[in-house]
């Protein structure tokens, strides 16, 4: 009999299974706003990407009614994230946890933000405004070990704020850990664990033949940097979290060479591949930052991904004109990124005669690209002949000037003003024959090219105050590798 009723029974319990599933799988989100002191206004959901403010994004809107009250609610999926809510000022705003599926009730009193915000439904952003009170206790003994420092007058009094600071910071730490502990699958606790900085073991310690590792702390701190950052969860796009990690890993933590990009890069995007968001912003981080670098021979960086990724059909985002403008500036480059051969020049002189830069026999040739009727150029060109006479023609240097501009007369002249720069072997190109624009990538001027005695690039966009130290480097740089 007892039998009989479970098997009677089962159809239904596994109908109320199905249901429960499908209620957990549900799409999208809700959220029910009751505000205390608006009403009649316009509301916005937005959320984080990458990085802080002020880059934000909107998903949604709903006017607050005469009672305060807006629903927000939506069955398409979302990735979850750090999201807020945008008040009609587009300054004011809060910050809560929302995840795919989520259904929230939020009261909020504007006048006395965050403190005021209640929510229902959702256990994870009470703890994220708790987090949030932690936080400014923390804030405000961080204050206090300031003023501390700046009364401190013996060693002693030195020491105990160091402790202070330590014990703080471990407080912070334990506060994260617990709760990651406690709530391992929440997105808060993810978020916790991507905050997390890796802890340096105290010293010292010792390299294999028994000599203090300096490099230690740095060579730990770098390779366990990415230990708490999930990079496969997406979600962690939507946060403030993402940009920041990738500057201090690329541009602080990696040898700012080449080679060092590349390979960190290729290891970040081989951990985020098969993500949709991680892997597009890392993708286009790292090339947006190669291709805005400061530092010669990141170009080459650029190149680089362009080549790899871009070309290869990884950038699936793109429309086919933008991924175009990618691979048309990669190929500007390519020829001329440091190391390579530097394209062959033939151009004519002041009395027509036709100049090979190749067949210069120089230990170190400066290619210039100016232009007499840039005003730049005439500041500069006058102190790089100064600085030719003065250092530079006795490393070994000669110059190989390309005149961009096609009037002949303002070219001459020029150079009758500067009668130093005779010496060097000037040219230009009225036929527009040679294509030194696309070779060199020549988009203003001046630009200077250093090129060694096999015609190799060894520097690019540089100026006439750091050529001689560059040219001081690579000669130590070839006595090292001769020993």
């Amino acid at each position: 009999m007892l039998r009989k009723i479970a098997s009677n029974l089962l159809p239904g319990f596994v109908l109320c299974l199905l249901c429960a599933s499908q209620v957990q799988a549900r799409d999208g989100y809700k959220i029910q706003l009751k505000f205390t002191d608006i009403k009649d206004s316009l509301v916005y959901l937005a959320h984080y990407y990458g990085k802080p403010l002020p880059t934000i994004y909107k998903t949604d809107s709903v006017k607050v009614d005469k009672n305060g009250v807006g629903v927000m609610q939506s069955k398409e999926k979302i990735l979850g994230g750090i999201y807020m809510i945008l008040l009609s000022d587009k300054k004011t705003y809060f910050d809560f946890l929302l995840d795919n599926g989520d259904d929230i009730g939020i009261n909020i009193t504007v006048k006395t933000l965050p403190q005021s915000l209640k929510y229902t439904g959702s256990q994870q952003n009470n703890d994220f405004i708790a987090y949030g009170e932690f936080l400014n206790g923390y804030g405000q003994k961080q204050e206090q070990i300031s003023e501390g420092y700046k009364n401190a007058k013996t060693k002693a009094d030195s020491a105990a704020l160091e402790k202070q600071v330590k014990d703080a910071a471990k407080e912070l730490y334990d506060y994260r850990e617990n709760y990651i502990k406690s709530h391992p699958k929440t997105l808060l606790a993810k978020i916790f664990s991507a905050l997390e900085l890796p802890q340096v073991p105290e010293g010292p310690h010792y390299t294999a033949d028994g000599k203090v590792d300096s490099a230690f702390g740095y060579l730990y701190y770098k390779a366990h940097y990415w230990d708490g950052f999930d990079l496969r969860d997406d979600r962690l796009i939507n946060t403030p979290l993402y940009d920041a990690k990738l500057d201090e890993y690329i541009n602080k933590l990696t040898l700012q060479y080449e080679d060092s990009i590349n390979k960190e890069g290729d290891w970040l995007l081989a951990k985020t591949r098969g993500t949709q968001e991680l892997f597009k912003y890392t993708l286009w981080w790292l090339t947006n930052n190669a291709g805005n670098s400061k530092i010669m021979g990141m170009d080459a960086s650029y190149v680089h991904f362009v080549e790899n990724y871009y070309m290869k059909g990884d950038a699936t985002w793109l429309k086919p004109d933008e991924l175009q403008q990618y691979i048309t500036a990669a190929r500007k480059i390519a020829p001329n990124v440091i190391g390579n051969v530097a394209p062959e020049l033939k151009m004519k002189d002041v009395n027509g005669k036709e100049q090979s830069m190749h067949a210069i026999d120089a230990k170190y040739t400066l290619l210039v690209f100016w232009s007499p009727d840039c005003g730049h150029c005439q500041v500069e060109l006058p102190k790089l002949d100064s600085t030719y006479k003065a250092v530079l023609k006795a490393k070994g240097v000669r110059v190989y000037a390309v005149s961009t501009y096609d009037e002949e007369k303002m070219w001459k002249d020029f150079l009758k003003k500067n009668p130093g720069m005779q010496e060097w072997t000037n040219v230009w190109d009225p036929e527009h024959q040679s294509r030194f624009r696309e070779q060199y990538n020549i988009y203003m001027t001046p630009i200077i090219y250093l090129l060694d005695d096999k015609k190799i690039i060894r520097g690019k966009q540089i100026d006439y105050s750091n050529i001689a130290g560059l040219i001081d480097m690579l000669e130590r740089n070839k006595k090292t590798k001769s020993k």
